[in-house]
C-alpha cells in the first residue's frame, strides 16, 4: 500500500519539487501535507519532497533534501520515518514486511488485483460460453480467495515494481487434479521469469506455502486456473491466502491488524490470531473475551449468541476396558461446545458411566490381565480369547482385522479438517462404539472427519514377488454405512510412501451396509484414510451431526508383523518338521503337505493354494507363464473351420495402440476426448499400454516416464484436453482408468466370463472370415461395476487397411462403452486376417505356345488373408500344339481310309475265287466216280483261253502274299492243296 501511495502522489509532488514554484504555493501545516521520494534518477539518487494532502495550493512547504539511496530499506516490522529518514519499529496493533505488503484480507477483491475470466477455443456450436464465462472469476471469501470449478480459465494478476529483488510468498489449497493451476510472473517483455516452478503441485493436508524469487523491475504476477471435470461431480477449487510480496521498496507506515487478530508488541511483522471465544477490532493489541452467552471461532471480529444445546452437540463413545473386562459408555459435548444448557428448550447431556461388558479382542489378538488387548506371537493364532500355536504341518496367515471397537488400534488416528480454513483440529473425528467406529460431531457440519490406517508394509506371495506383471500383493475389505439427510459425501483414499492421498472412491449420501473391496498393487508404506463430510456448506452451528458414516470391520491382507485369526496348511521342508513356502506355480496336498505342479495352462491364483482345483484353467486361446501366476495370448490364435484350420498372428498389433474418441464438450464448450491405450496381447504377460495423469506435473519432459499418477495395463483410457484448447505446451491427460488388467481369453464366440460382445455394435457384411475377440477384465470395483471393469476387442479382417488399421466404437456407445463397466472395440486392420495359405490361392494353366505351357498361380478374391504362406513361382511345361495334333489327325484319317479301301478290294477278290471254286466243286460232283471230270461248259467257255486263267491264279496279290505266310507248307516248299475227286472217296495232293 506503500508502494502504492507513493505512484499516486508522484504527479501532485512535481508541482512543488522546485523552488521556483514557491511563489505559487501558500503555507500548510506540518499536519497537511506528508512526504514522498521523487523517482531515483539514473545515479540511483532522489529528493525526499513534501506533498500536500490537498493538492494546489502549497506556500510554506519545507524545501526538497536529498533523500536515501533507492535501494534503502527497512527491516520487517520497522518502516521508514520520513521526517527524520530513519527506521522505526511498528506500534502495538500494527505491522510491516520492511519492504513489502501483504493481503491477508479477502471479504472483497484488495485495489491493484485483476480479475479476469477468458474463454477457452471451443466448438462454434457453442457461441454461448463467452457469457458463460464472464462470472467464472476467482471469488473472495474472507480469510482467502478461491478460484472457479468450471471449464473456464480465470486469472488472478497483480503487478507490482520492484526497486529491489524481491519475493512472492502465499498458501494454497489444491487438493483436485481436475483443476490446471498454475502460477507464473512476466517481467516488461512479458516473459515469464520462473517457468521451472509454474505447474503447481497437489496438496495432502492443509495449507502448503510457496513462494518465488522476484527480480528489480516490474513483475506481474498470476495466478491461473481451468477446470475441466467431465464427470458429474464439481471439483474442488484452489484456494489462496496470505500473499506476500517484498521488494517494493521502503515502507512509510505499518498496517493494522485486521479484525480476529492482534499484534501485543511493538515491531511485529505479522498479527496473531484470537483465541476462540475471543474477538479484537482492526489494530488490536490483545483480544476480548466474549460473554458467557456469546462465542466466536478462532480469529473472530465478533461473538455470536449461543444456542440452546440439542441432542446434535454430543456424541458417545466407550472408555478402555478396566480390569473387570467392563467398559462405560460416555456422553460428551462436542468441541468446541457452542451450545448453552441454559436456555429454554435445551438438553441436557445424559448420564454417563453405564458399564457393560467389553467386546472381545479382535482375531489375532488375546485378552491379558490387565484387559487389554496384546497381538498373538508369531506361530499362533486367535479369534480373539486366547492365543493358540499353530498345529504342526501350518502356518499363521497373517493379516489384520478389526471388528471389536473398544480402543482405537494403535496404528491409526482420526482428526478433523476444518471445512472452514482447512487446517487440521486436536479433536477426535472418529469415535469407537463397540461393534462399529463412527463419525463424531465436529466442529461445523461442513468439516471433514478423518480416519487413516497406516500399514508399514506387506508380506507378498513368493510368486508375486517374482512375478511383476501379477500386482496383487494385498487387499483392503471393509464394511461400511452411511446415514445422511443432506448430500454427505464418504471418501476412500490411498496414500503410497507418505505421498498424496488419492481418492480411489467416494459415496454420496445415504449407503446401505456394504462391503468393499481395494487390491493393493505396490509393497510399500501405504496409508488408508476414510474422510467422511456432512455438507460442503458452511452454516452457524451444527444442525447435521446425526448424519454419521460407521465402519463395521477392516480387513488387510499379507501385512507385515500382522497377526493371524487361523492357520493354514503350509508346504512341509524335507525333513517335514518345519514349513516353507512351495514352488511358484505349485499347490500343496492337505493330506501331505507335498507340493505338486499345475498342470499346464493353468494359474494360480491363492497364496499357498490347496488341492489341484487351485489350478484354474486359463481361458481359451491363452496360456500361462513358467510360474502358473497369470494366463497370457502370445499373439497366434488356431481356429478350425470347415475342414481347415485358420492361423491368425497378431504380433504387429501386441506393443502399446493409441486411440482418441470423438470429441466431447463439456456444458460451456471445453472440447476434451477419450483417449484409448491399446497393448493386445502385450509381451509375454506384460502389460504394454500406459496412461498418465500429468495435470500436477505438465513441466515432466516426454522422454520420463515417472509422472505423479500412472496406469498400465492391456487397455487404459484417460481424459485428454488438447494443447491448442487449453493453451498450454502439452496436452492436458488426466483421470487414467485401467480397463484390461488381466487375460481372459480369446475366442470367435460372442460371450466369454459373462463378457458379451454384441454383434450388431458392430454390424458389418458376411466375408466369410471369423471375427476373432479379445476378452480382458480389470482389477478396480467401484460401486457401478461390483465386479470390475471389462472389454472386449473385436478384431476384423480388412485387407485394405494395412499397419495398424483403425480402432472404433460402438455408434450407440461413444465413449466406448454403453453401462459404464463393459468397454467394446472394433479394430479392423489386415493383420486380423488369418495367415494365408494353400486353400487361399488357386492355379491359371495357359495355352500351349511353341511347345511352352505356363501355369500361374493367383489369389482368390477377395483376398482375406495375410502374410503367411507366398504365392508359387510360375511353372513352365513343354507341351504339343493344337497344329501338331491336327496333322496327326489327318494322317492317321487318311491311312485309316486307304486301308479301309484295300481291305474292301481284298475282300471281293476273295469272293470271286470262293465263287469260281464253288461252281468247280458242283461240277465235279456229276460226274461218274473213277472217271475223269467232264469240262464244264460253264467253267471254260468255247474260245477262251485257258492260260489266261493260269495267269490270273499265279499272281499273288498283296493280301495273297500275306495269306501265304499263313498257310501249310509241304517239306518240298510248295504249298499242299487237298482236292476231292468227284466221286468224293480219292483224295489228291495237287
Amino acid at each position: 500500500e506503500a508502494e502504492r501511495g507513493h505512484v499516486d502522489h508522484i504527479a501532485a509532488s512535481r508541482s512543488c519539487m522546485y523552488p521556483a514554484l514557491a511563489l505559487f504555493c501558500v503555507f500548510l501545516f506540518q499536519s497537511e501535507y506528508h512526504y514522498e521520494y521523487t523517482a531515483c534518477d539514473s545515479l540511483g539518487s532522489r529528493w525526499r519532497v513534501a506533498v500536500p494532502h490537498t493538492p494546489g495550493l502549497c506556500t510554506g512547504l519545507p524545501d526538497p533534501i536529498k533523500g536515501t539511496e533507492c535501494s534503502f530499506s527497512c527491516k520487517a516490522g520497522e518502516f521508514l520515518d520520513m521526517k527524520d529518514q530513519s527506521c522505526k519499529s511498528c506500534a502495538e496493533g500494527r505491522y510491516s514486511l520492511g519492504t513489502g505488503v501483504r493481503f491477508d484480507e479477502w471479504d472483497e477483491l484488495p485495489h491493484g488485483f485483476a480479475n479476469v475470466a477468458t474463454t477457452l477455443e471451443v466448438d462454434d456450436s457453442f457461441s454461448e460460453s463467452a457469457e458463460n464465462c464472464t462470472t467464472s472469476t476467482w471469488v473472495p471469501l474472507g480469510d482467502y480467495i478461491a478460484s472457479n470449478t468450471d471449464e473456464c480459465t480465470a486469472t488472478l494478476m497483480y503487478a507490482v515494481n520492484l526497486k529491489q529483488s524481491g519475493m512472492v510468498s502465499f498458501e494454497y489449497i489444491y487438493p483436485d487434479s481436475s483443476i490446471v493451476f498454475e502460477f507464473f510472473v512476466q517481467n516488461d517483455q512479458c516473459q515469464p521469469t520462473v517457468e521451472e516452478s509454474r505447474w503447481m503441485k497437489t496438496t495432502e493436508k492443509g495449507w502448503e506455502f510457496h513462494s518465488v524469487e522476484l527480480s528489480h523491475g516490474n513483475n506481474v504476477l498470476y495466478w491461473r486456473t481451468t477446470a475441466f471435470s467431465v464427470w458429474s461431480k464439481t471439483p474442488k477449487p484452489v484456494l489462496v491466502r496470505n500473499i506476500g510480496i517484498t521488494g517494493v521498496a521502503y515502507t512509510s507506515e505499518c498496517f493494522p491488524c485486521k479484525p480476529g487478530t492482534y499484534a501485543s508488541k511493538p515491531g511485529s511483522t505479522f498479527c496473531k490470531l484470537c483465541p476462540p471465544n475471543s474477538y479484537s477490532g482492526k489494530g488490536a493489541t490483545s483480544c476480548q473475551q466474549c460473554e458467557s452467552n456469546t462465542y466466536s471461532e478462532q480469529g473472530s471480529g465478533t461473538c455470536k449468541p449461543r444456542p440452546p444445546c440439542t441432542d446434535k452437540d454430543y456424541f458417545y463413545t466407550h472408555t478402555a476396558c478396566d480390569t473387570n473386562g467392563e467398559t462405560q459408555l460416555m456422553f460428551k459435548w462436542a468441541e468446541p461446545k457452542i451450545c448453552s444448557e441454559d436456555l429454554p428448550d435445551a438438553v441436557n447431556l445424559p448420564p454417563s458411566g453405564v458399564k457393560t461388558k467389553c467386546p472381545p479382542c479382535n482375531p489375532g489378538f488375546f485378552k491379558t490381565n490387565s484387559s487389554t488387548c496384546e497381538p498373538c506371537p508369531y506361530g499362533a493364532y486367535s479369534n480373539g480369547s486366547g492365543c493358540i500355536s499353530c498345529p504342526a504341518g501350518t502356518e499363521p496367515a497373517l493379516g489384520l482385522e478389526y471388528k471389536w471397537w473398544n480402543t482405537l488400534p494403535a496404528n491409526m488416528e482420526t482428526t478433523v479438517l476444518s471445512g472452514i480454513n482447512f487446517e487440521y483440529k486436536g479433536m477426535a473425528g472418529w469415535e469407537v462404539a463397540s461393534d462399529y467406529i463412527y463419525t463424531a460431531a465436529g466442529a461445523s457440519d461442513n468439516d471433514f472427519m478423518i480416519l487413516t490406517l497406516i500399514i508399514p508394509g506387506f508380506s507378498p506371495p513368493q510368486s508375486v514377488m517374482e512375478d511383476a506383471e501379477n500386482k496383487e500383493v494385498a487387499r483392503i475389505t471393509f464394511v461400511f454405512e452411511t446415514v445422511c439427510t443432506v448430500s454427505c459425501e464418504l471418501y476412500f483414499m490411498v496414500g503410497v510412501n507418505s505421498k498424496t492421498n488419492t481418492p480411489v472412491e467416494t459415496w454420496t449420501g445415504s449407503k446401505g451396509k456394504q462391503s468393499y473391496t481395494y487390491i493393493v498393487e505396490k509393497n510399500a508404506t501405504m496409508s488408508f484414510t476414510w474422510a467422511f463430510q456432512r455438507t460442503p456448506y458452511h452454516e452457524a452451528g451444527r444442525k447435521y451431526t446425526n448424519d454419521i458414516a460407521k465402519l463395521y470391520s477392516i480387513n488387510v491382507t499379507n501385512v507385515m508383523d500382522g497377526v493371524a485369526s487361523y492357520c493354514r496348511r503350509c508346504a512341509l521342508e524335507s525333513s517335514g518338521s518345519s514349513c516353507t513356502s512351495c514352488p511358484p506355480g505349485n499347490y500343496i496336498d492337505r493330506t501331505s503337505g507335498a507340493c505338486h505342479p499345475c498342470a499346464p495352462n493353468t494359474y494360480l491364483k491363492a497364496h499357498q493354494p490347496y488341492g489341484h482345483q487351485a489350478c484354474i484353467p486359463c481361458g481359451p486361446g491363452t496360456v500361462s507363464n513358467k510360474i502358473h501366476s497369470l494366463c497370457y495370448n502370445d499373439c497366434h490364435f488356431l481356429l478350425a473351420k470347415d475342414g481347415r484350420t485358420l492361423e491368425y498372428d497378431f504380433s504387429t498389433l501386441a506393443n502399446s495402440t493409441s486411440f482418441t474418441s470423438g470429441p466431447s464438450f463439456t456444458t460451456k464448450g471445453l472440447k476434451y476426448f477419450h483417449h484409448f491405450n491399446i497393448s493386445l496381447c502385450g509381451n509375454h504377460g506384460r502389460k504394454m499400454a500406459s496412461c498418465t495423469d500429468n495435470v500436477t506435473d505438465i513441466r515432466v519432459p516426454d522422454g520420463e516416464v515417472e509422472f505423479s499418477k500412472s496406469v498400465t495395463s492391456y487397455a487404459c483410457q484417460s481424459i485428454v484436453v488438447p494443447s491448442d484448447v487449453m493453451g498450454y505446451k502439452t496436452v492436458v491427460s488426466s483421470q487414467p482408468v485401467s480397463l484390461a488388467d488381466r487375460f481372459v481369453g480369446v475366442t470367435t464366440e460372442t460371450t466369454l466370463d459373462h463378457i458379451t460382445s454384441p454383434p450388431d455394435y458392430f454390424p458389418t457384411e458376411n466375408v466369410g472370415v471369423p471375427e476373432v475377440i479379445f476378452f480382458y477384465r480389470s482389477n478396480d470395483v467401484t460401486q457401478s461395476c461390483n465386479s470390475g471393469r471389462a472389454t472386449a476387442i473385436r478384431m476384423r479382417c480388412n485387407p485394405l487397411k494395412t499397419g495398424s488399421g483403425t480402432l472404433s466404437m460402438p455408434r450407440k456407445c461413444p465413449d466406448g462403452t454403453c453401462d459404464g463397466c463393459t468397454f467394446h472395440f472394433l479394430w479392423e486392420t489386415a493383420e486380423a486376417c488369418p495367415l494365408c495359405s494353400a486353400y487361399d490361392y488357386r492355379a491359371i494353366v495357359s495355352a500351349c505356345v511353341g511347345g511352352i505351357q505356363r501355369t500361374t498361380y493367383v489369389w482368390r478374391e477377395p483376398k482375406l488373408c495375410t502374410g503367411g504362406s507366398l504365392l508359387p513361382e510360375q511353372t513352365v511345361s513343354i507341351c504339343k500344339t493344337m497344329d501338331f495334333w491336327l496333322k496327326v489327325g489327318i494322317s492317321a484319317g487318311t491311312c485309316a481310309a486307304v486301308l479301309l479301301t484295300v481291305m474292301t478290294c481284298y475282300f471281293w477278290k476273295k469272293n470271286q475265287k470262293l465263287e469260281y471254286k464253288y461252281s468247280k466243286l458242283v461240277m465235279n460232283a456229276t460226274t461218274k466216280d473213277s472217271e475223269l471230270p467232264a469240262p464244264d461248259s460253264c467253267a471254260i467257255m468255247e474260245g477262251e483261253d485257258a492260260e489266261d486263267d493260269l495267269i490270273f491264279t499265279s499272281k499273288k496279290s498283296l493280301f495273297g502274299k500275306i495269306k501265304s505266310f499263313t498257310t501249310k507248307r509241304t517239306s518240298d516248299g510248295f504249298d499242299s492243296v487237298p482236292l476231292k475227286t468227284s466221286s468224293g472217296n480219292t483224295d489228291m495232293d495237287l
